[in-house]
């Protein structure tokens, strides 16, 4: 399937590892140039130098400071003349419980999840031209949720319902608005995770004997559907949250 990706321009913020990273290796391997935006500078640089200067560019950014998201925006238009969309990630918040995680986390992690992808989504409608995509990388717990991963459950329920408004209000402009829900997907996250729950492989042998698919998620795999979610060849696809786990999840 032709994907008609070519010489498209995305955003991918989380772009230098894991999930965003995969994502941005897909949508360069389909022809389109992709703008990484990530914290950690050296990590962003080998990204694009792995990827292909003549197709990436990466852009310093920390997305919880207010206005970070107009400078990636401006420096992603001023590099390429145009933006098609955005796969909007920011990594997961700190492990833990309710009555464990301080006022401080909370607010620390509602920038990171909450308000910095919101921001960068209204930056980036305000300058694409009608026909775009964003794509909310959001987490199975916004359908149920994971033990030990409090933040998360707070959060990523909220961000998925913005994804179902922000869908309604850019529908008039063509922009289209999904989000995706992946699971237990093999990325440094899932394996510290797995080690903050005991002995790494023991944990993730536990979580595979509860996919139907019986193991973890390549991050490829998820960047493959990101790629089509993002794609024309999804033009009729907006409003949705999609999950990438395997099975996990039993909930409708």
């Amino acid at each position: 399937m032709d994907l008609g990706l070519t010489d498209r321009v995305f955003v991918v913020t989380g772009g230098s590892r894991g999930l965003g990273r995969a994502t941005a290796e897909v949508l360069v391997a389909e022809g389109a140039k992709v703008v990484l935006a990530a914290r950690d500078a050296d990590q962003l640089n080998a990204t694009v130098a792995s990827l292909g200067p003549e197709r990436s560019f990466g852009v310093p950014t920390d997305l919880t400071v207010p206005g970070a998201e107009e400078r990636l925006v401006g420096a992603a238009v001023a590099r390429y003349g145009r933006l098609d969309g955005a796969l909007l990630s920011c990594g997961g918040p700190p492990a833990g419980t309710v009555l464990e995680t301080s006022d401080d986390i909370w607010r620390s992690a509602f920038e990171s999840v909450f308000l910095g992808p919101l921001r960068t989504a209204r930056a980036l409608a305000s300058t694409m031209d009608d026909g775009g995509a964003l794509a909310f990388v959001l987490s199975s717990s916004a359908r149920e949720p994971i033990a030990g991963l409090s933040v998360s459950n707070g959060l990523r329920p909220g961000l998925s319902g913005v994804v179902k408004d922000l869908a309604d209000e850019l529908a008039p402009q063509a922009i289209r608005v999904n989000g995706l829900l992946p699971g237990r997907i093999n990325t440094d996250r899932t394996r510290e995770l797995d080690a903050k729950a005991g002995r790494g492989d023991s944990a993730r042998r536990r979580q595979e004997s509860v996919i139907p698919l019986a193991r973890y998620g390549d991050p490829i795999e998820f960047g493959t559907v990101a790629a089509f979610v993002l794609s024309a060849a999804a033009s009729y696809l907006t409003g949705a949250l999609i999950p990438i786990d395997g099975g996990a999840r039993r909930s409708l």
